[in-house]
């Protein structure tokens, strides 16, 4: 099966992070006795600016947990359906081509579901199979790929989609001061991915491969780290999602994915040496600075996922997606030659891994 193309679409309030500090600092101004170690713990996270939701005044109008789902159901609608449009247009396909269409988020709820808001909007035909996915977080980029590739593994003539939409900004807890969600207020931002993938018959039978560039999906491997679930994730009440998020984050990378890693690409005949794309979901300095001592990276094998966290911060599932598309996008000097195995990973709550195999 082979990824096509991918698609993304983020609301128009974007700030650069100065204003959104600013911004914070005068909220709580009268229950936060040391600023300066709030623009500390933003400056730590490197992130030059971040799309959000809603412009900035509206969030003092968001009254509790209702008011700030419903405008996630309003705004994901939309970056949802122009993410997928960009996918499908990309790929050179109409939406009567969608055979299945997987969704995924960890920031709003909706009954019924994101993907069924989307069936009218795109006017998808009624017979794709639509199935959301929640609670992934982080790491759902690279499951969802890897769930659609096991899903075109049943039906090779399909193609499927995945969309990640992903509205940060909306889970902001303002009565929490702690470090978490102090760190938290200045890495997350908004926004939406979507990512067009045909199984084998699709693309032998029935569509061009010329000028696709897209890499194909060759295998995939989930990893669970068993006692893990106080690493990361939401402690959810009447007033939200209130974030969960413990400093050993970067010590469960060093411990764990070289050992992942290592046994999954000998599974496949490989080593870190052959990799020659890394499209790693960009969780923070220190997670990724973490990474590239785990894995041994050479130097600029991140330069994707360093530049995607400066530029938009973390978007949770939907970030990796985002660095796949500026891998898509990358002149044909910069991409991987033809036949060039490439990695594509993720970690979120659980605590767990997900490595996807990838053939450029």
């Amino acid at each position: 099966m082979k990824i096509l193309s991918v698609g993304a679409a983020f609301p128009p309030n974007y700030y650069d992070q100065d204003r959104l500090l600013e911004a914070l600092r005068a909220f709580w101004a009268r229950e936060h006795h040391n600023p300066e170690r709030l623009e500390r713990l933003h400056r730590n996270v490197l992130v030059g600016g971040r799309h959000l939701a809603l412009p900035l005044e509206s969030y003092e109008r968001l009254t509790g947990f209702g008011d700030a789902n419903d405008a996630w159901i309003r705004v994901a609608q939309d970056v949802g359906e122009r993410a997928v449009r960009e996918a499908l247009d990309r790929a050179g396909l109409g939406v009567g081509r969608v055979d299945a269409l997987f969704t995924t988020t960890v920031t709003g709820i909706a009954t019924p579901s994101l993907d069924a808001r989307l069936m009218n909007r795109l006017g998808l035909p009624s017979r794709v199979k639509r199935t959301p996915l929640f609670g992934l977080g982080c790491v759902a980029g690279a499951a969802g790929i890897a769930r659609a590739a096991d899903y075109l593994r049943a039906y090779p003539e399909h193609v499927a989609v995945l969309l990640s939409v992903e509205l940060c900004s909306l889970t902001l807890q303002r009565e929490d001061l702690s470090v978490p969600n102090l760190i938290a207020t200045g890495l997350f931002g908004d926004g939406a991915a979507a990512v067009v993938i045909a199984g084998e018959r699709a693309v032998e039978g029935t569509l061009d491969e010329r000028d696709r560039p897209g890499p194909r999906v060759r295998a995939s491997r989930s990893i669970f780290y068993p006692d893990s679930e106080e690493v990361m994730g939401w402690e959810i009440s009447e007033r939200g999602f209130r974030i969960v998020l413990s400093a050993d984050v970067p010590k469960v990378v060093e411990d764990y994915l070289r050992r992942d890693v290592d046994a999954f690409l000998t599974d496949h005949g490989l080593t870190r040496a052959d990799i020659g794309s890394w499209v790693c979901h960009p969780g923070g300095p220190k997670v990724l600075e973490a990474m590239e001592r785990s894995l041994e990276l050479p130097e600029g094998a991140l330069a994707l996922t360093w530049r995607s966290l400066r530029e938009v911060g973390n978007l949770s599932s939907t970030s990796v997606l985002l660095v796949l598309r500026d891998a898509l996008d990358a002149s044909n000097g910069e991409r991987p030659p033809a036949g060039t195995p490439g990695l594509l990973l993720a970690l979120g709550p659980g605590f767990c891994s997900e490595l996807v195999l990838l053939e450029w």
